[in-house]
């Protein structure tokens, strides 16, 4: 069972959104854009657990904490999922709810398309929807999943719930970033040891065993500890002399828990130990990259016992977990459930998706959310992708803008110059904090391929480049595919630092690399004058050319301040920041200058009068 399509209204940070999605499908975006919410999504509609909670929604559940219009009246959440690849046991199950599925428009079949159905890109389908809203009459918020078909109850307008029996059957499992904190391996109701015990057939008889031994206990605890039953025995005499204690038995007795099933689920701890030197402790004192782990074992323990149908959603699986388990998870994930929906901002697990299963998420000024897919349709080369997929294109992709460089050695000059102009004047805006990553394009022959690439992604894209010998189709090539892209005078790199960098800089970073014993004579003499301004210029190319790619000309570019640096580079640069303006800044806060009823509040003012209550 898999979800091809979701639909969101009025839920949390996302207004409305129409996602379609893949057999296994990896959510990225920027911070905010609502992949959180789509997960959080798919376990209030699919979820067994969510919807037995007393308050399965609340008003920051609602868009923009929104819960009533204008006029009073409620306003709903709703979100549908149309589920397919249904296992025969889920069409017995759902029988008379099911749909069809046409593939190809992604579209269920309407009421008088029976002809339609035996179709090749038709399939049977299974539609819920979750409605949420405010009761104004009971005060509360209420939530529930109904069958978007509902044989014989279509008519009045009814629908009918979803229980969570039938939920089950789905198999829907979500792993929050936050699921390990104090309740993930804890035996409280809906925790992930509860559900591996109710799926194992285990849970039955668990707690009336677990009271009976606790209640045998022998010796009992108040006998164990020496010096405790006697204390026992003379607080029982002083209450002897208020009230009667008849109890043929000891009255007083000590417990390692209340003995009620609700408090067990509470008490009951799991303990471990990682080492053979050491000894068991709770789960909380673990690591937090261990704790992790656990967690997910635990998850994929359960998966098992449900191997025929899994649908997984797990948040930011790279949180405190080395490279190498993050791959692990991810390949367990793919190969081990029949769907997957992980959100995520590490390289390391978004280089085990394909392209087409990646979907970008972003948010407009209206809140709706749109997803684009990865796709190399734009002619991008698979090798080309894979190749710069965890040093770069993961990162540009959670971006919102790429700055391309034709080669290396332009790459490392631009992200020397931006460090210039970013520390010595702060009305620059980072580039970091505006999205921007910086890309190693390998060569001018790949720079229109990247170029359209990145824009078909939605990015901005910016490009720095030589004056190189091109096609006027090449030329056009480029100038359509960059937003901004800059060729300059120079047919390479060293050629434009040699031509506009200050003499003075040069010839000191020329003395430096001298004293520094990283300019054999082999390469070329210095004289111990500073010669003619030509002569200076041609060292500085032939010093730059020696060893290309070790650095050395983003070396030079740091000995510059802004005003000092090439005039095309800073150009450039000026251009892009002035896409992305700094936020107005922040006054600090004048406490000497705020009036009284800002800073002070009076006994009287605090206190409510009589005629409020």
């Amino acid at each position: 069972m898999k979800v091809s399509l979701l639909k969101i209204n009025n839920f949390r940070c996302i207004k409305t959104a129409e996602l379609f999605l893949e057999e296994h499908t990896l959510l990225v975006g920027k911070n905010n854009v609502g992949k959180s919410t789509v997960c959080e999504a798919l376990d209030l509609l699919l979820g067994p657990e969510r919807l037995s909670r007393t308050s399965p929604i609340d008003e920051y559940d609602f868009y923009n904490g929104k819960y009533l219009s204008e006029a009073g009246e409620p306003i709903q959440i709703l979100i549908e999922a149309v589920l397919i690849d249904l296992s025969e046991k889920a069409k017995n199950t759902f029988g008379g709810h099911l749909e069809f599925w046409h593939k190809g428009e992604k579209r269920v079949l309407e009421l008088g398309e029976i002809d339609t159905v035996d179709a090749a890109d038709v399939e049977t389908c299974l539609r819920l929807q979750l409605k949420g809203q405010y009761d104004p009459e009971e005060d509360e918020f209420w939530a529930k999943t109904f069958y978007s078909r509902s044989p014989g109850e279509e008519d009045d307008g009814n629908l009918t719930e979803v229980y969570r029996s039938a939920k089950r059957e789905i198999g829907f499992l979500y792993l929050r970033a936050i699921r390990t904190g104090s309740r993930a391996l804890s035996l409280e109701r809906g925790s992930l040891l509860d559900i591996l015990l109710r799926l194992g057939q285990v849970r039955p008889q668990l707690w009336e065993n677990t009271r009976n031994k606790l209640m045998e206990l022998d010796p009992p605890l108040d006998d164990s500890i020496g010096a405790l039953r006697p204390i026992l025995d003379n607080i029982e005499a002083r209450i002897k002399q208020y009230v009667p204690l008849d109890s043929a038995d000891k009255p007083t007795r000590l417990f390692v828990s209340q003995l009620t099933r609700e408090h067990l689920r509470k008490t009951v701890s799991f303990f471990m130990s990682t080492s053979p030197d050491q000894a068991p402790v709770p789960f909380q004192e673990l690591g937090t990259g261990t704790l992790n782990t656990l967690v997910f074992a635990l998850l994929s323990a359960i998966a098992d016992l449900k191997k025929e149908n899994v649908i997984f959603a797990m948040e930011e699986p790279e949180i405190a977990v080395s490279p190498h388990t993050q791959r692990r998870i991810v390949d367990y994930l793919l190969k081990n459930t029949s769907q997957s929906f992980i959100t995520s901002h590490s390289p390391y697990v978004i280089e085990k998706f394909s392209p087409e299963q990646i979907k970008i998420l972003k948010r407009d000024n209206n809140a709706n959310v749109t997803s684009t897919s990865v796709t190399l349709t734009a002619g991008l080369k698979p090798k080309l992708f894979y190749r710069k997929l965890r040093p770069s294109i993961a990162e540009a992709i959670l971006g919102q803008a790429v700055l391309v460089g034709e080669g290396l050695v332009e790459f490392q000059v631009l992200r020397a110059a931006v460090d210039v102009m970013e520390t010595e004047n702060p009305d620059n805006y980072p580039f970091d904090l505006s999205g921007i990553t910086f890309f190693d394009a390998d060569g001018d022959g790949n720079l229109s391929e990247y170029g359209a690439f990145f824009k078909s992604l939605g990015l901005k894209t910016f490009a720095f480049y030589d004056n190189g010998t091109r096609t006027p189709a090449e030329v056009a090539s480029i100038a359509s595919n960059f937003d901004i892209n800059k060729q300059t005078a120079y047919s390479d790199i060293e050629k434009l630092l040699a031509e506009e960098l200050p003499i003075d800089i040069q010839w000191s970073y020329l003395q430096s690399l001298v004293a520094d014993g990283l300019l054999p004579t082999t390469v070329l003499v210095l004289p111990a004058v500073k010669p003619s301004d030509a002569e200076v210029k041609n060292f500085t190319k032939q010093a730059l050319l020696y060893k290309k790619g070790d650095g050395r000309c983003a070396e030079v570019i740091k000995l510059c301040t802004t005003a000092q640096l090439p005039q095309t580079i800073r150009e450039f640069l000026e251009s892009v920041y002035s896409q992305y303006p700094a936020p107005a800044p922040v006054d600090p806060i004048d406490l000497e200058n705020l009036t009284p009823d800002q800073n002070e509040v009076s006994v009287t003012d605090a206190v409510p009068a009589e005629e409020d209550f």
